[in-house]
């Protein structure tokens, strides 16, 4: 069987940890588009699409961000299985028709979230799991016949529809990646080395847990690809 082909839309400013975390963590053949520049796929022959974090809101007025939304857009009716993580969770939930804004305060470090148990997105995760989380905007109002599949005290951190999914925490960061941004951050000192000090090899492990989205997601977006092959060619044969 050949291997996924997805179209990993990074929207990253700086995309280098960012391209560096999800090639090592999806088990596919990622062609990568760097959003922020401007460049986006010309079709929407994937099996897949996953879509990054960006320091940016999906609500700004920047050039690049409506041709993203747009273009995911389009590979969402085109019946794409689609992952976002962080910004590109409230991207997809923006375009389906969700409602996304400003939490009025800041989530990050290693937090605790669960999940509903009722989405494969988190098969073989426990209920309660830990992530890396980094992030003011949130979903605030899932979109029409969405269902929320994982949600702390902050907000949201999952959500789903039809082929679509999304998660708000940072399943791909590694220990190097968490503390990078952390030191970014325009916080207080004290939150900012509150954060540092958590960031630990035993929860860094424990937050490894999460990375098994990447693979259901894989997962489905393989089964997704047999049963259309399959249901094409039933309309050949007819």
């Amino acid at each position: 069987m050949s291997r996924l082909r997805i179209a990993f839309v990074n929207a990253a400013h700086e995309g280098a940890d960012t391209r560096r975390n999800f090639r090592r963590e999806l088990d596919a053949d990622l062609v990568e588009f760097d959003a922020t520049g401007g460049e986006l796929p010309e079709t929407t022959d994937f099996d897949g699409v996953v879509v990054s974090g960006s320091r940016s809101s999906v609500y700004w007025d920047e050039e690049w961000i409506e041709p993203t939304k747009e273009w995911v857009g389009e590979a969402i009716d085109a019946g794409l299985p689609c992952l976002g993580v962080c910004w590109g969770h409230q991207l997809l939930a923006d375009v389906l028709g969700g409602e996304v804004a400003d939490m009025g305060e800041y989530e990050i470090g290693y937090r605790e979230v669960g999940h509903t148990g009722d989405s494969r997105l988190f098969d073989g995760v426990d209920d309660e799991f830990t992530v890396f989380t980094t992030h003011s905007d949130a979903v605030m109002e899932l979109p029409p016949g969405a269902e929320e599949i994982a949600a702390n005290d902050y907000s949201n951190h999952g959500f789903r529809k039809g082929r679509v999914f999304g998660v708000q925490f940072h399943p791909e960061y590694d220990a190097e990646t968490a503390e990078s941004v952390t030191k970014g951050k325009d916080l207080a000192d004290e939150r900012i080395e509150s954060v540092l000090a958590g960031i630990t090899d035993e929860n860094y492990r424990a937050a490894c847990e999460a990375k098994l989205v990447f693979e259901n997601f894989c997962d489905f977006a393989r089964e997704v690809r047999e049963r259309d092959a399959e249901s094409d060619g039933e309309t050949v044969s007819a």
